[in-house]
C-alpha cells in the first residue's frame, strides 16, 4: 500500500513543473528505510548476477546471511564454495535449466558462512532477458534456518524414540518392510530385557528410564554394522542386519547378550533374551517379526540371557 501510494504521488507530481524534489527524495528515502526494516525483520535480501561476467550485486541483508561485511567485493566462485556439495550440485542444475529455458527456480540450500556458521537459505530466482537473450539472474535470498531446524525436529520426533534416541516402532516397521520387499536378504533380532519389571517395581520408573537409555547405548555399541537399531516398545528392542552372514548375525547376538547383562542397582541383575529370524523369499515384515518373536520366547523359556535362532521345520534351533 505504501509503495502504490508513493507511485501515485510521484506520478501526480511528475506533471507539476514546480515539483518539490527534496520532498520526493525524502519519500524515496523513507521507502528505502521501510524496505530495509522489513528486509531485516524477515531476514530476506535481494541479489542479482550478471551473466556476461558473473558479477554479483547484493543488498546488505544478503551480505549478513553469508556473514560478509556489506560492500565487500564479491567473487562468485568464492560464494558458491560456501554451499554444501549437495546444494551446489542442485543449484548448478536448476540455474542451468532456468537459463536455458529463460525461466526461474527456487531452492532451499545449506551453506557454511564466511564465519563458519551453518545456515539454510531459500533462493528464488528469475532469468531476465534482453532481445530474447538471457542477460542476468536475480531474485531473493531468505534465512530459513529456523524453519528447516523445526522441520528436522518434527521429523526426528516422528522417526525416533524420544527417550533413547533410537529409531521408533514406525521407522522400524517401515525399514523392515522395505527390506523384505526388496528381497536383499535381511535378519531380524528381537531383544527383550530380562528382569526389567523388577527395576520399575522396586527402584521406580525414573530408574527404569535410566536403564532403558543405558540399554540403548549398550545395544548400539554391540550391534556393529547393523542396518537399524530400534526401540519397538517398552523394554523390547530390535536390530536389523542386511546382507550379513549367519555367523556374523549369531556373533552379534552373542555380543548383545553379553553387553546387556549388568547390575541395575540393589542387586537387580538385568539380562537379555534375543530371538533371530532370517528373511526368505516371500517373507513379509509381519511374518519375519512373528518368527523372531517366537525365537525370543524360546530364549526366555529355555533359561534367558541367551539367543535362539529360528529355523524352518526340521532344523534345530541354535543357541
Amino acid at each position: 500500500m505504501l509503495l502504490s501510494s508513493l507511485v501515485k504521488k510521484i506520478g501526480s507530481r511528475s506533471d507539476d513543473r514546480n515539483i518539490n524534489r527534496l520532498e520526493l527524495a525524502n519519500d524515496v528515502h523513507h521507502l528505502k528505510q521501510v524496505f530495509d526494516r522489513c528486509s531485516k525483520a524477515a531476514r530476506i535480501g535481494v541479489w542479482e548476477c550478471n551473466l556476461a561476467d558473473e558479477r554479483l550485486s547484493w543488498t546488505d541483508m544478503v551480505y549478513e546471511l553469508f556473514d560478509i561485511e556489506p560492500g565487500t567485493p564479491l567473487v562468485r566462485s568464492e560464494i558458491v564454495a560456501m554451499y554444501s556439495p549437495a546444494a551446489l550440485l542442485e543449484l548448478q542444475r536448476l540455474r542451468s535449466d532456468a537459463i536455458e529455458q529463460q525461466g526461474g527456480f527456487s531452492l532451499d540450500a545449506e551453506i557454511v558462512t564466511h564465519k563458519g556458521n551453518r545456515r539454510w537459505i531459500r533462493i528464488t530466482a528469475t532469468v531476465e532477458c534482453e532481445d530474447g537473450r538471457p542477460v542476468r539472474v536475480s531474485g531473493l535470498k531468505q534465512d530459513v534456518t529456523a524453519e528447516v531446524m523445526l522441520l528436522e525436529e518434527i521429523r526426528r520426533r516422528a522417526d525416533f524414540d524420544h527417550l533413547t534416541g533410537l529409531a521408533n516402532r514406525f521407522r522400524f516397521h517401515e525399514r523392515l518392510g522395505g527390506l523384505c520387499a526388496s528381497e536383499t536378504g535381511c535378519a531380524l533380532l528381537l531383544v527383550d530385557l530380562d528382569g526389567f519389571k523388577r527395576v520399575n517395581d522396586i527402584l521406580g520408573h525414573q530408574t527404569g528410564d535410566v536403564c532403558l537409555v543405558e540399554t540403548a547405548n549398550r545395544l548400539s555399541a554391540a550391534a556393529e554394522n547393523a542396518d537399524l537399531v530400534s526401540r519397538v516398545g517398552g523394554d523390547e528392542f530390535a536390530v536389523i542386519y542386511n546382507g550379513a552372514s549367519i555367523h556374523q548375525i549369531e556373533a552379534a547376538a552373542a555380543r548383545i547378550v553379553a553387553a546387556l547383562q549388568w547390575d541395575a542397582g540393589d542387586g537387580i541383575m538385568l539380562g537379555a533374551s534375543v530371538g533371530i529370524a532370517w528373511a526368505s523369499p516371500g517373507s513379509t515384515s509381519a511374518s519375519l517379526y512373528e518368527e523372531a518373536d517366537k525365537a525370543m520366547y524360546r530364549a526366555k523359556t529355555s533359561g534367558r540371557n541367551r539367543f535362539v535362532a529360528h529355523r524352518p521345520a526340521g532344523d534345530l534351533d541354535a543357541a
